[in-house]
């Protein structure tokens, strides 16, 4: 199918995919048994240019946008949605510095993220704010020209291998979300520690871990915008990173068709192909046409961002609700489609089973994001009939 996308869109695909085939699948199973970062790979991905495809050229980058990051997070994904998480992940903590730095900021931090030599992390989530992201107990009290940062993120992407982390704590606890401020805490800073390592179901290749704050002293100007605007900070982020775990489900829906469509025209029972029975071909189409459904959306939405939309929640939320739903489901339908092998880790295509259901959890679980759609769709009605 042919997706419009320009020259310089087709080459970083094309390049992306690469990448993915040549590098990254060698050595998928390795860090997905291991549960080890590839660091490996992260040099193929600087060397690539891959963190710079999303950032202005005035910036350093490429100077693309949500499309050119969607197209690159996809095709990484086709092979390992864990090992696409290096380059996702730090444009999700590099986000809040682009969106809300100012040129001093962005003069610091932007020119090592663009270059890869410093992996990005968001550090939002914690153990009483998940979905209720304005729950947030982290404290940073300002103290002359420092704020003091305490409290602990977790599940938190990239955490220990990166450089840059952007956080959101509360300067002034009764005011609610509208008292949170954000940051940007450098790897290294006395009082930031990292604590648990997850040992996750899938997406192993990719860190995730506690990032802790103990007395962790933070510049005044290293605030990301004016005190109390650090939700509004983290919005403004989420939505327009959550193409970027549908464009990761997506890929994910791909590698896993890939695999099941190879595997049903080789695979024989009763003498010819399971290809060959309708129930196996009726899945097959469901299966393309799911994928197809997504990446249309997810492009879509891409598009709509990088042309300068300003009401842009109810579509992020929409395609990262229907991408990662998609994931979940072709994958599931893959292994059936391999039967008891697809059970076994002899074949690769269980691990994309394990890949996709954190796209249905983290950025926003697909239930926050339908009561987010569905608000949006109640808003637009009123003001219509008014």
């Amino acid at each position: 199918m042919d997706y419009f996308l320009t020259e310089s869109q087709t080459e970083i695909r094309d390049l992306a995919r690469r990448i993915a085939n040549e590098k990254v699948k060698p050595v998928v199973a390795k860090h997905d048994r291991e549960s080890s970062f590839p660091w490996d790979i992260v040099e193929e991905f600087r060397n690539a240019g891959l963190f710079s495809v999303y950032i202005p050229e005035e910036f350093g980058g490429l100077g693309g946008g949500i499309m050119e990051l969607v197209i690159v997070t996809e095709e990484l994904s086709r092979i390992c949605g864990g090992i696409s998480l290096a380059v996702a992940g730090t444009a999700l903590g590099t986000f809040p510095i682009l969106l809300s730095g100012n040129d001093d900021q962005r003069a610091r931090f932007l020119p090592d993220l663009v270059a890869g030599k410093s992996l990005a992390a968001f550090c939002l989530t914690e153990p009483a704010a998940g979905s209720d992201a304005g729950n947030i107990q982290t404290k940073a009290v300002r103290k002359g020209d420092k704020y003091i940062l305490n409290g602990t993120k977790h599940f938190i992407t990239n955490a220990s291998v990166a450089k840059v982390y952007t956080v959101v704590a509360s300067t002034n606890p009764d005011r609610g979300t509208r008292g949170a401020s954000a940051f940007i805490v450098e790897d290294g800073t006395p009082g930031l520690r990292f604590g648990k390592v997850e040992d996750k179901m899938g997406i192993r290749a990719s860190k995730t871990c506690e990032v802790i704050f103990e007395d962790c002293e933070v510049p005044v100007e290293n605030r990301l915008g004016r005190e109390g605007e650090g939700f509004k900070v983290a919005m403004r982020t989420l939505d327009r990173s959550r193409p970027g775990v549908a464009a990761q489900a997506v890929g994910i829906a791909q590698g896993a068709f890939d695999l099941a469509a190879e595997y049903a025209s080789k695979r024989e029972q009763f003498g010819k192909s399971i290809g060959s029975f309708q129930g196996v071909q009726f899945m097959l189409a469901d299966m393309a046409t799911q994928v197809e459904a997504a990446r249309a959306l997810v492009y879509a939405t891409a598009r709509m961002i990088d042309s300068g939309a300003k009401k842009i929640a109810k579509e992020s939320a929409m395609c990262k609700v229907y991408a990662g739903d998609t994931a979940m489901k072709v994958s599931t339908d893959a292994v059936q489609i391999f039967g008891g092998y697809g059970y076994m880790r002899d074949y690769p295509i269980e691990k994309f089973m394990r890949d996709a259901k954190i796209t249905q959890i983290y950025e926003g679980t697909n239930q926050i994001q339908r009561t987010v759609i569905g608000r949006h769709i109640l808003k637009e009605t009123a003001s219509k009939i008014k």
